[in-house]
Parts: structure tokens; C-alpha cells; sequence
């Protein structure tokens, strides 16, 4: 069962860009926790079957975008390449 604040961080992130400001800014303000926290629970619930069934768009969403990045890393590892 996710906790009130993983909640409001999956909501959060599924709305954050629709708001003029910056992000780390807005997390603080709006959840009262430090930006590396925020991102620390959000990757943990990444793996959890219970922000999957809360909100699958956007957990389906970063999954995507996270595992891209890692795949993006490997790359440029592989190739040499630091672009």
C-alpha cells in the first residue's frame, strides 16, 4: 500500500510541467522534502507493483524514460563517446 507522500509524489510528477517554475524549487514547496529525497522514493517506487496499479502512466512513463538513459550510459561507455 503506497503512503499519502508517495502519492503525492507520483501526482506530482505526473502534473509537475504544466506549472511555470523550477522543479526542485516546487518540490520542496509543495512536498516539503529536498530534491535527492524526492528522487531517491520516486526511484523506488519505479519498482513497486503498487505505484503501477496507482498511476501505470506515469510509472510506465519514467520507467521508459529511465531505462533509455541507462541504455544511452551504456553506449557511450561502449563507443568511447562522451556526447
Amino acid at each position: 500500500m503506497l503512503t499519502e507522500r508517495e502519492r503525492a509524489i507520483l501526482d506530482f510528477e505526473r502534473s509537475w510541467w504544466t506549472v511555470d517554475g523550477v522543479k526542485d524549487a516546487m518540490i520542496t514547496e509543495r512536498l516539503g522534502i529536498e530534491g535527492t529525497q524526492y528522487y531517491r522514493i520516486l526511484a523506488d517506487l519505479l519498482e513497486r507493483p503498487e505505484a503501477l496499479d496507482y498511476d501505470p502512466l506515469v510509472v510506465r512513463r519514467l520507467r521508459r524514460l529511465r531505462d533509455r538513459r541507462r541504455r544511452d550510459r551504456v553506449t557511450q561507455v561502449a563507443t568511447g563517446s562522451d556526447t
